[in-house]
């Protein structure tokens, strides 16, 4: 820890990883107790997969491939959530089915371009130490939308969240708020692409929001908590990865899930006593 500590005050890309894995935490420790509530999980992790395919097509094309992110998973979440909300039925296999196309797109369009296969692992599994320092303030802007539209309207998200027909007979418009929850999810997972990836997106998004609500039930609680304890898990994930220079979006991904799980047992042994 001692030489992470070292290196952090002389290393500036280390201290770009640091607050990039910060900027994410924010973000889905705002959004991660909503997925957790409302049990959305597989929506989540739906939205987390297509996105190869937008950053695929960016890349080919000459775009900034974060952008590409940002579009396809916006409109893969509207998608999802506007079948869930009409159809009733087949919502599990379009997900399914956007997760494997979204892959699939990614990887044959990255396949394409001249020296670009190598990024596709730092894509899939993360690369926090190569985020660019200009990519820190369009991390930050997607924080503060997330904390925006959640202090504007986390009254009526809160209300789907927790009973749809309930808020819908209160006369909210719940088909705007479900697809905005899908959206701000959509933004969540963005933030995270450098951070963990694509593959491991889900576990940052949820198991810090989870442990989380072993503890407290009050959402705005469970969010200050699962922010905090995603920054300490990013920052502890990233310090033990430096020395034996190993991949820190698993580090980090392995330290959260080993958390999870002694919490998890801890949390029952309490309830039990």
């Amino acid at each position: 820890m001692s030489e992470f500590l070292h290196a952090l005050i002389n290393y500036q890309f280390l201290q770009i990883a640091l607050l990039a894995g910060i900027l994410a935490s924010i973000g889905c420790g705002v959004i991660g107790p909503y997925v957790v509530v409302k049990r959305i999980t597989f929506i989540a992790g739906g939205i987390a997969h297509s996105v190869l395919g937008g950053m695929g097509v960016a890349l080919f094309y000459g775009f900034d491939p974060l952008s590409g992110a940002l579009v396809s998973a916006v409109l893969a979440a509207i998608l999802i959530g506007w079948v869930r909300l009409n159809w009733r039925t087949g919502e599990d296999i379009l997900i399914g089915a956007l997760w494997a196309i979204g892959m699939a797109v990614g990887i044959l369009f990255i396949s394409r371009i001249p020296g670009y296969q190598a990024d596709l692992i730092s894509y899939l599994f993360g690369n926090i130490l190569l985020v660019p320092p200009q990519e820190l303030w369009f991390m930050a802007a997607l924080d503060a939308t997330l904390l925006l539209v959640v202090g504007l309207w986390h009254r009526q998200i809160l209300a789907v969240v927790f009973d749809e027909e309930q808020a819908l007979l209160r006369g909210l418009p719940v088909t705007f708020f479900y697809l905005l929850l899908l959206v701000l999810i959509a933004l969540t997972v963005v933030l995270l692409i450098h951070v963990v990836g694509l593959i491991l997106v889900l576990a940052l998004l949820t198991l810090p929001a989870a442990i989380a609500s072993q503890y407290v039930h009050s959402l705005i609680r469970m969010m200050l908590i699962a922010s905090l304890l995603s920054i300490t898990l990013t920052t502890l994930g990233l310090a033990m990865s430096y020395q034996p220079n190993l991949p820190p979006g698993p580090s980090i991904v392995l330290l959260t899930g080993l958390a999870y799980v002694l919490s998890s047992l801890f949390s029952r042994r309490r309830r039990s006593a």
